[in-house]
């Protein structure tokens, strides 16, 4: 269903189902089908997606997230209407454009501005206007070298460039992006997210599928998690990314400490205090900017582990990650055999680069070099940079300014 009236949300998903019939046995030839007629009629049912619903506002950025299999596509497909529902309903309020698969339509034996052509009249631009954008697609895709050049002698990078910048030529209140970002080199890639920060600035309607939960963090104002096509938290960007980085460490997200504050893990090793160190070796949580500081936890076992790993996360006020470390450098990981009942100091001493502002330290054990997490306290621990130099960066890195005469004059 589509309307296009204001105070309506942009995209309502209504308790949606998916399944999908997996045969058991496959058949390949047609002697297969007619000697064996019954062979291919067993096959068992994957539900994709259960029961899904979520509401997203006019001019939102929503995050889809979940690992691997939860479901995240299937959902991406239905919305675009690639896949129909079983169950539920979706309704959808404004011009809908999809950035699923890039470059799905183009032709090899045509050339870079035939293809642009084709494919922006598919996304619903006039001939006429699909042409006069010809020239600032490929200004986009940085191929003006190549654009009489046919496709099938592109280069992969070129043709996701190419693919990307045709995709965003649609004039479409709400956008699908499936992992998208991720084209092209570092440079590009960068382009890419001005070019939807700069979506998300004038208004439009994002739905936005990844595993990058720094990406969540940046864009999304708020976030879906999915596992097994179950949503199991929708709401702040950095609590859903907290609990899908506890599912790929394989528990179950929201386990908190009875009486406690939020923390997860099989509680084998326990992190009992953390704190930070001046570079007198003072507890302090006022960390002034350019000195050396440190961060400690003392980390108690309650049964043996070989090698458990520990790290930290430190983040600011708007949950941008700003420092990360872990014993990962130390003999390849090889920490030590820690017995029950015996006790670890973990430090990382640095030099406070940070910006002025507040800022929050995750720390988390795992146990023996694997993904099983024994124990995470999400912002544990708290400190305020103090200093003078606010440039509007996360970091202020040390750094050399100069301004001189270059010798020659200037006339007015």
């Amino acid at each position: 269903m589509s309307t296009t009236t204001d105070h309506l949300p942009a995209v309502v998903v209504d308790s949606v189902s998916k399944q999908f019939r997996v045969p058991r046995e496959q058949m390949h030839t047609l002697k297969e089908r007619v000697l064996h007629p019954l062979k291919g009629g067993r096959y068992e049912t994957f539900d994709a997606l259960e029961d899904v619903s979520f509401t997203v506002q006019k001019g939102e950025f929503f995050g889809i997230v979940g690992r691997n299999g939860s479901g995240k596509s299937t959902l991406l497909k239905c919305l675009a209407g690639i896949y129909r529902t079983d169950a539920g309903e979706i309704y959808v309020n404004g011009r809908l454009s999809t950035f699923i698969e890039l470059g799905v339509g183009f032709n090899p034996d045509l050339a870079a501005r035939d293809n642009i052509v084709l494919n922006a009249i598919m996304l619903g631009l006039s001939p006429v206007e699909a042409r006069d954008r010809v020239d600032s697609v490929i200004e986009f895709a940085e191929l003006e070298d190549f654009v009489d050049l046919k496709l099938k002698n592109y280069s992969s990078g070129m043709h996701v460039r190419l693919a990307f910048s045709v995709m965003i030529q649609a004039d479409a209140d709400i956008l699908l992006v499936d992992e998208v970002l991720a084209v092209g080199d570092a440079s590009f890639q960068q382009k890419c997210f001005d070019v939807f920060r700069g979506l998300k600035d004038a208004g439009k309607t994002i739905l936005f599928v990844t595993h990058d939960m720094g990406a969540v963090r940046r864009f999304c104002d708020r976030a879906v998690l999915l596992e097994n096509g179950v949503v199991q938290i929708i709401g702040e960007p950095s609590r859903v990314g907290d609990q899908y980085v506890e599912l790929n460490f394989g528990r179950e997200a929201g386990e908190i400490a009875a009486g406690q504050e939020e923390r997860y893990g099989s509680q084998g090793a326990q992190i009992v205090d953390a704190w930070f160190e001046d570079e007198q070796g003072q507890r302090t949580t006022s960390l002034p900017q350019g000195r050396p500081c440190r961060f400690r936890a003392r980390i108690d076992f309650h049964e043996k582990m070989e090698h458990p790993a520990v790290a930290l996360l430190i983040e600011n006020d708007s949950h941008h990650p700003l420092f990360a470390a872990s014993t990962d450098v130390l003999n390849n990981g090889e920490t030590g055999v820690f017995e029950a009942g015996s006790s670890a100091l973990f430090t990382v001493g640095f030099d406070n680069a940070i910006s002025p502002g507040r800022i929050f330290v995750t720390p988390w054990v795992v146990h023996g070099r694997g993904t099983d997490l024994a124990d995470r306290r999400p912002k544990y621990v708290s400190a305020i940079v103090t200093g003078t130099q606010v440039t509007g960066g996360l970091v202020d890195l040390p750094h050399d300014v100069s301004l001189e005469h270059s010798g020659a004059e200037v006339h007015a």
